[in-house]
C-alpha cells in the first residue's frame, strides 16, 4: 500500500485520516486507496465482454485511455480487442497501423457477409489486436441511415469474434451520433473518461440521457463501468475541484484510479505503442496498470 505523501496512479494522494488508530492513505477521488490484487491468469479465453469508451466530448483521453487499458490488460494475460471507431483513426495510429488500403470496420459495417477476422491486426503488444478504421467511417452514418436495425450492426460485427477475446474495447468518436449509439448497443459495459475541467463536466448529463435511452431502447443490459477522471493535476484548485464534483455527481461510479496530465502521452502515440511499453516505470504507465487491475476487482473484465 502507497504510504501517505506518496504519488497515486499519477498524481498525488489527497492525504491521510484516522481509523481506529491507524492511519488510512486516501486516494485523489477522497476516499481510502486500494492497491487492487495482480489479477490471475485465466483458464482460457472468452467470450469477451464489450465496453465503450464513451464523450461526446473531444479531447478528454478516449483513445489514449483505450491504448494504454487495452495493453494494460494484455499484459495481465487477457486477450484484447481494440476496435477503432472514430474516424480520425486515432487509436490505429498510436497503436502504429497504417490504414492505407487494408479493410478497416467500415467494411464491416456495409457487408454483412463479410467475415471480421480479416480485419484484424495484430499490434506490437503480445495479446492485443486491432480492427482499425480511416477517414472513410465518417460516410458510414450515411450509408446506414436507411439499413434495417441499423443501431445493432456493430453488435452482429463483433458478435462473429466476441469468443475469440475476453474483452473488447471500443474507442467511439466524440459525439452521439448513429455510431456512438451503434457501439452503445453492442457493449455490455461503459466507461466515460472525463478530463477534470469544468466544461468536460457540463456534457456528461446528456451523454448519461444517451446512455439510459439506449438501455430503454435498444440494449437493456447496458451498464455504467465507470466514470474515469483523467489529465487531473493535484497541483491547480479547479482540477480538484472538478473531481470532488464528479464524486459527489456519480459517487462510487467514479473509478478510484485516476489518470494524471503529463507530456509522455502523445510522446508514446507519436511512437506507436502504449505507454505501458514507452514508458513502464512512469507514473501514468503505472496508473492504467491499476486501472486494469481495478477493473477486474469491480468485475467489469474477467
Amino acid at each position: 500500500m502507497a504510504r501517505s505523501g506518496e504519488s497515486v496512479a499519477g498524481s498525488s494522494t489527497k492525504g491521510t485520516r484516522k481509523s481506529s488508530g491507524d492511519e488510512v492513505t486516501l486516494g485523489p477521488t477522497g476516499r481510502p486507496y486500494h492497491g487492487f490484487p495482480t489479477p490471475p491468469k485465466l483458464d482460457g479465453h472468452g467470450p469477451a465482454r464489450i465496453i465503450a469508451l464513451c464523450n461526446q466530448k473531444g479531447g478528454v483521453g478516449k483513445t489514449t485511455t483505450t491504448i494504454n487499458l487495452a495493453a494494460a490488460l494484455a499484459g495481465y494475460g487477457r486477450k484484447v480487442l481494440a476496435i477503432d471507431f472514430d474516424p480520425q483513426g486515432a487509436l490505429s495510429a498510436g497503436l502504429g497501423i497504417q490504414t492505407h488500403d487494408i479493410p478497416t470496420i467500415y467494411d464491416l459495417l456495409l457487408d454483412s457477409k463479410r467475415d471480421p477476422h480479416e480485419t484484424i491486426v495484430q499490434t506490437s503488444v503480445e495479446g492485443l489486436d486491432v480492427i482499425p478504421a480511416n477517414i472513410d467511417l465518417s460516410a458510414a452514418e450515411v450509408h446506414l441511415v436507411n439499413e434495417v436495425a441499423r443501431e445493432t450492426i456493430l453488435a452482429r460485427v463483433l458478435r462473429k469474434v466476441a469468443d475469440d477475446y475476453d474483452v473488447i474495447l471500443v474507442d467511439c468518436q466524440p459525439s452521439l451520433g448513429l455510431l456512438t449509439v451503434n457501439a452503445l448497443t453492442a457493449s455490455h459495459g461503459v466507461i466515460i473518461p472525463l478530463e477534470c475541467e469544468f466544461f468536460a463536466l457540463r456534457g456528461v448529463a446528456l451523454l448519461i440521457e444517451t446512455i439510459d435511452k439506449v438501455r430503454d431502447r435498444l440494449n437493456p443490459a447496458i451498464a455504467l463501468d465507470g466514470v474515469l477522471a483523467t489529465m487531473y493535476d493535484p497541483r491547480t484548485l479547479h482540477s480538484r475541484e472538478v473531481l470532488e464534483r464528479v464524486v459527489e455527481a456519480f459517487g462510487d461510479d467514479v473509478l478510484e484510479t485516476v489518470i494524471g496530465r503529463t507530456v509522455k502521452f502523445p510522446d508514446a502515440s507519436v511512437s506507436g505503442v502504449p505507454i505501458t511499453e514507452f514508458a513502464p516505470e512512469h507514473a501514468a504507465a503505472q496508473a492504467y496498470l491499476r486501472l486494469a487491475r481495478e477493473l477486474v476487482a469491480r468485475g467489469a473484465v474477467a
